[in-house]
């Protein structure tokens, strides 16, 4: 597998230095566990949530935290001496500790999270300020030169 110098990003682009960052991080081979399952939906222009299958945590195993534009989704079972009494014939439950983290971008802020039927949705919507909105700029309302 090749890998992709990004230093000069770090050196030609001021003020982008997170964009390389991304990248750089997107790069790296680290593999994320598959488990818990997940769906990413865009439940309009700028809203979205994240659905989680976590059958057999209650809210009390579960943390979701976030930082720097990072989501983190964590689940720990609290009661594993219980579960070694417990014989299984067939154990398809997954009932393991995890830790997924999210990247989110620029604006993009948790509104809240629900837990029903095993299922955990988190909501998230972009809010652009007024300042990074475009705005309609109107011809002849400058006032830059008084003297005319």
């Amino acid at each position: 597998m090749r890998t992709v110098d990004l230093s000069p990003l770090y050196r030609s682009f001021i003020g982008f230095d997170h964009l390389a960052s991304l990248m750089d991080a997107a790069a790296r081979t680290d593999k994320q566990p598959s488990f818990p399952p997940y769906n990413i939906e865009a439940l309009d222009k700028d809203k979205y949530r994240i659905t989680m299958a976590v059958a057999g945590f209650s809210e009390s195993e579960l943390t979701i935290e976030s930082e720097n534009n990072t989501l983190k989704v964590a689940g720990t079972k609290a009661n594993k001496d219980e579960n070694a009494e417990r014989k299984f014939i067939h154990q398809g439950i997954a009932e393991r500790n995890f830790e997924r983290k999210f990247q989110l971008g620029d604006h993009v802020k948790v509104l809240g999270a629900d837990l029903a039927n095993g299922l955990l949705s988190i909501d998230l919507e972009r809010e652009i300020p007024e300042a990074l909105k475009p705005r309609k700029i109107e011809i002849g309302s400058s006032n830059l030169i008084e003297g005319k």
